[in-house]
């Protein structure tokens, strides 16, 4: 199956210029036909048969193109989905100019923490959706009703912690990958705390045993973390009740932060906290689409058979495998 990608710009209406524009790249089931706009243009139709098509938006890690979750984009639109990613630079961190998933900041405080998302891209990226829906190749073949957030690092965290249908309806799950919700003391919190989720819809947390970024930036929540692990689990653990069997806690051993950054860039970002990967990048990669494709296609599309085969891919004794759990 063919999958194409179109290109689309948004104007964040809260952001000062020049820091104000998205650019986003979105990944789509194809149909090549050879007409002419085909031809000319290179705009190859989209695989209507296989709509309408429900949407995923990724969120890129700080200082990490949108290039390095490409491979996860294809494979994603193969099975079915529009995928979603985007560069933003922006200073919407305190003091630097940076490749961002958007976070907003002032909701990470306190008296805000909970009250709304803190994903500051998303209503941006949302409109653009409409409007893709509107006009052009993909123009009445969106599920806008059903839109999974997805992301890694501090995009993974703003996915999970904006999953919140009191916010945004239309989001139906999430997922993340490196991602964990410990507060950040400077902004008032007391050292090691975790703070709560939504709870309100499947999520899928992922992680790797060699996770250095996390392990070496544990100062900023004022504790030293006793595996690379730690506040992922804690989040897992604190930051959700769970109880209805949708929320997934996956461990891989021998993934850094970076696993799932492919080709990794590594002229930017905090490579050097990073530790080494002890398993092979492209079997870890294939684990973590698989978990992530059949997550959705057994909490979103609500096949049964896909969440049996959830259940067997990590329950099996797979090296891959450090943990996994359910609730």
């Amino acid at each position: 199956m063919s999958v194409r990608a179109l290109f689309q710009a948004a104007t964040v209406e809260e952001a000062s210029s020049p820091y104000n524009t998205i650019h986003l790249k979105v990944f789509y089931p194809a149909q090549v036909s050879g007409n002419d706009q085909e031809q000319n243009l290179g705009i190859v139709p989209a695989d209507s048969q296989r709509s309408p098509f429900k949407v995923v938006i990724f969120f890129n890690g700080v200082n990490c193109g949108s290039e390095q979750y490409q491979w996860l984009a294809v494979k994603l639109a193969e099975r079915g989905l529009v995928v979603v990613t985007f560069s933003w630079v922006a200073n919407n961190l305190p003091g630097m100019v940076a490749l961002t998933p958007g976070v907003d900041v002032n909701m990470l405080i306190p008296s805000m923490y909970g009250k709304g998302p803190t994903a500051s891209a998303l209503p941006t990226l949302l409109a653009a959706l409409e409007l893709l829906q509107a006009e052009g190749v993909l123009a009445g073949l969106l599920d806008l009703n059903h839109i999974i957030l997805g992301g890694h690092s501090a995009g993974g965290r703003v996915a999970i912690e904006s999953a919140d249908s009191r916010f945004f309806p239309q989001v139906v799950a999430a997922f993340a990958y490196g991602a964990h919700t410990a507060a950040i003391t400077q902004l008032g919190y007391a050292a090691g705390t975790i703070l709560s989720l939504p709870d309100s819809l499947p999520l899928l947390l992922i992680g790797g045993t060699r996770d250095g970024v996390i392990t070496n930036s544990s100062h900023r929540y004022g504790v030293t973390w006793e595996e690379a692990t730690t506040p992922v689990i804690r989040t897992f653990q604190e930051a959700i009740a769970g109880g209805r069997g949708d929320s997934y806690l996956l461990l891989l051993e021998g993934a850094n932060h970076f696993s799932v950054a492919y080709p990794y860039d590594s002229t930017t970002g905090i490579a050097c906290l990073d530790f080494s990967a002890t398993q092979p990048e492209e079997q870890l990669r294939d684990l973590v689409m698989e978990a992530i494709s059949l997550f959705i296609d057994a909490h979103v599309h609500h096949q049964a058979t896909a969440l049996e085969a959830l259940n067997q891919l990590l329950a099996f004794n797979n090296p891959l495998v450090a943990s996994f759990e359910r609730k």
